[in-house]
């Protein structure tokens, strides 16, 4: 719908459009001017950056919408804070903050005069500055928007368990066409008014990306409408280009939705009944480029694609265009906005919000300072019994879902469990006896009867990775916890996103001012070696390649191979801050190795002999076999046995590493290991088989510094594979127990002879294995059931 009413009284309509003005004259500013910032004398090529890399097209409507909340801001006492989906669109939004004073206080030398004005002109978009997008440098950030379609998503995330506060989201229609923002529109259905507080999304469509129409901006105005009834919404359109009538229009609708946002809490609040509302969302149409440049050397800008970047593009090589960049700036007439001093004038400075209810300085958009540590339980009250190692088998994830259940419980209004429909299948069920899954469409009768379902569920469920993924992005960047589950295969869905996260923290440990927020835990189960009847298509363990590419500062893999050791990384990884820590364990059961006591000393370590399962004791191993997973420790262990029976005065050594990093030299990553100490563990020169969960190269790409590297030799997952049983699979990519005795017999000098016996045996084993499962559809017993004999 779109509301007729005027809102605005003359006096307010004028000093609204030129606190606008000055939004628009500091955007365009940033993007041109290195000198005479106010434009004192006549402007000078000199005075013009040598490289422009600004983005126009979004800015002015970023800028006139957060402005025109900041009116609602001081009208209602709001508690709001300010998302920028469209790409680049730091100069519409650095341009309020700077007039807010929040962008001065946090970075004193871009004061609020001539001077400070000059330094943030230059710095913008520029070596050594800022850049383009709303990056952690910008005051009142949480969403950079460099890659699009996560801002919905993050508003959600920020609004859940935080009841007074608003997030306005400015969504980019060109960033609409992303399949994360397509999908996230359904958020609403998991907002509950009680609890949650609002998002109010502002679809932006300037009609154009960088030189194509927008799909939503070139579709009829009822079928827009109805495709956002359809998601659940109450669209409200806000368009046109004339600037005053603009105003009008966008001070009435917004302000409408301010207070449907308002009545829907309150009813819900008051009547305790959190029924899903439609929830309003505004629809603004203006041009893109607005208030620029019409046209630049006869051809249309304002309004068409041309606008997107830099309208004028040739400054200063061409005369034309440096008139005409001139004219445009002095057409926002800032003589009338700034004083001598270069401050904005008093009477517009008032416009903003005071102290910390400026979107630029809320605290929710600098989580960590609301960030309250956990309630913990002790994750030695879940432990699995192990009397002796290696010979009782538990499923690993299940008592890891009674921890979550108990954090759970500890935790009601601070800590959440996101997973795409997997919970129950990854054995983390046991959370819903503390809180059930989110949901507020409709009910059947039958979801009585197992489905788990309530309004003030806190466990988040949607077959959108993406979409829970920024849930729980936007969630910990405003203070609070979070824990991620999903299949290794489909993690790469958000591979991406995965990307842009660690960038974020990555910066934000360079930005003084932004307190340190909750990890990023994110569990990969379902893993590659147990795909018994999913197949080749679920068979992929390469996000730890994606992984270990990001800031070392950030990234944490952790390879637990048992329950013990996951509860106890666990335990470790909810109480960090400002990392993302991956953690891999199948939810399967496996057999269980090490007691609580012995799993809390080798996670803390990260890498370690396992004596019980060696017999070098006192003397230089013979041959080192490691491990990492937890099918590969079973396979490994079993091969030690193995060449044990087979060669009684072999020496071996066997290694587990649970701390993935520990692998890497201690100057290339916070945990890596000394030297001195990765020689001792792995030799100077003796051979070490190193049986891996996921693709060989990742780690000789990780210990390819070290000493002993030319006698590491990885196995792991070589992509073959289909419909197998666990081993069956295993010998297909020679992690088998079988693979592993034939390569030691291979790469131990006394034995590449003496071992032709020992090898035609094992040869024999996986053919036998094979055969038996292709005939009975399961694993040879004996071998499936093995279990650690000393």
């Amino acid at each position: 719908m779109t509301m007729q009413s005027t809102t605005l009284s003359p006096e307010e309509l004028s000093k609204i459009d030129a606190y606008w003005r000055a939004c628009n004259y500091l955007a365009a500013g940033m993007i041109y001017l290195r000198d005479n910032p106010l434009l004192r004398e006549p402007l000078k090529i000199e005075q013009v950056k040598s490289r422009l890399l600004g983005h126009w097209g979004s800015s002015p409507g970023l800028s006139f919408t957060y402005i025109h909340l900041n009116r609602l801001i001081n009208k209602y006492d709001l508690n709001a804070i300010f998302m920028a989906g469209p790409g680049h669109g730091a100069p519409g939004v650095l341009g309020p903050v700077y007039l807010e004073g929040a962008y001065s206080e946090t970075y004193p030398n871009k004061s609020e005069d001539e001077h400070g004005m000059r330094q943030f002109f230059k710095e913008f978009s520029f070596p050594g500055g800022i850049g383009s997008h709303c990056t952690p440098e910008t005051p009142g950030s949480i969403h950079e928007g460099g890659e699009l379609g996560y801002s919905v998503s993050h508003a959600f995330g920020a609004a859940y368990d935080n009841p007074d506060l608003i997030v306005a989201v400015v969504v980019g229609d060109g960033e609409s066409e992303t399949a994360p923002l397509a999908t996230s529109w359904h958020s609403n259905k998991f907002l509950n008014p009680i609890r949650d507080g609002a998002v109010l999304p502002i679809l932006h469509l300037n009609g154009y990306k960088i030189n194509n129409p927008t799909i939503l901006s070139r579709i009829p105005h009822e079928e827009l409408e109805n495709l956002f009834k359809g998601y659940g919404w109450t669209p409200y359109f806000v368009e046109g280009s004339d600037p005053d009538t603009m105003h009008q229009a966008m001070a009435a609708t917004m302000e409408q939705c301010v207070l449907e946002i308002r009545r829907i809490q309150q009813e819900a609040r008051s009547s305790g009944q959190a029924i899903r509302p439609r929830w309003p969302m505004i629809v603004l149409r203006s041009p893109k480029g607005w208030t620029g440049p019409k046209e630049v050397d006869g051809k249309k800008v304002e309004g068409f694609w041309r606008a997107h970047q830099v309208p004028l593009s040739n400054v200063r090589d061409t005369p034309e265009h440096f008139k005409q960049l001139e004219d445009w700036l002095r057409s926002y007439k800032p003589e009338e906005l700034f004083d001598q001093d270069g401050q904005l004038l008093p009477e517009l400075k008032a416009l903003a919000p005071k102290g910390a209810r400026r979107m630029s300085a809320n605290p929710h958009a600098n989580g960590g300072l609301l960030r309250k540590a956990l309630h913990m339980p002790d994750c030695r009250d879940y432990a699995a019994v192990v009397i002796k190692p290696g010979t009782t088998s538990a499923e690993n994830t299940r008592p890891l879902g009674k921890f979550l259940r108990d954090i759970m419980s500890l935790n009601m209004h601070n800590f959440r469990v996101f997973g795409p429909d997997e919970n129950s299948s990854n054995k983390l069920d046991n959370v819903y006896e503390a809180s059930k899954k989110t949901w507020l469409a409709d009910y059947l009768p039958e979801d009585a009867d197992g489905g788990e379902l309530s309004p003030d569920g806190r466990v988040m469920e949607m077959l959108s990775e993406h979409t829970l993924e920024g849930w729980l992005e936007g969630y910990l960047l405003t203070g609070r916890h979070g824990f991620f589950s999903t299949y290794e295969a489909f993690v790469h869905v958000i591979d991406s996103m995965f990307n842009q996260h660690a960038k974020w923290l990555a910066m934000s440990k360079e930005v003084a001012w932004r307190a340190p927020v909750s990890s990023l835990n994110l569990l990969i189960t379902s893993t590659v070696w147990r795909q018994d009847h999913n197949g080749f298509t679920h068979q992929d363990p390469g996000f730890l390649d994606v992984v270990v590419n990001k800031s070392p500062e950030v990234t944490r893999i952790y390879l637990p191979p048992d329950v013990n050791c996951l509860l106890t990384v666990a335990d470790h990884c909810l109480k960090s801050t400002d990392y993302i820590n991956v953690i891999v364990c199948d939810k399967q059961k496996h057999l269980q190795f090490l007691d609580m006591d012995a799993a809390i000393k080798h996670c803390t370590k990260g890498i370690g002999i396992w004596g019980w399962a060696s017999n070098d004791q006192g003397v230089e191993p013979d041959l080192v076999i490691a491990s990492a997973g937890d099918i590969p420790t079973k396979e490994a262990l079993a091969a030690v046995v193995l060449l044990r029976e087979n060669f009684p005065e072999l020496k071996i050594r066997f290694i587990n590493v649970v701390d993935l990093y520990k692998l890497t030299p201690e100057s290339e990553h916070p945990h890596g290991l000394s030297d001195k100490d990765f020689d001792s563990l792995f030799t100077l020169d003796k051979p070490v088989l190193f049986n891996f969960h996921g693709y060989p190269w990742l780690i000789h790409r990780l210990a390819y510094r070290r000493n002993n590297h030319k006698n590491l030799h990885v196995r792991g997952y070589k992509e073959k594979g289909s419909i197998n049983t666990p081993l069956e699979l295993a010998i297909q990519n020679e992690i088998d127990r079988f693979s592993l005795v034939i390569d030691a017999i291979n790469r131990v000098p006394a034995l590449r002879v003496a071992g032709a016996h020992v090898k035609e045996s094992m040869r024999d084993m996986q053919i036998e294995c094979r055969n038996y499962a292709y005939e009975h559809g399961i694993d040879l017993p004996e071998v499936d059931n093995w279990a650690w004999p000393y």
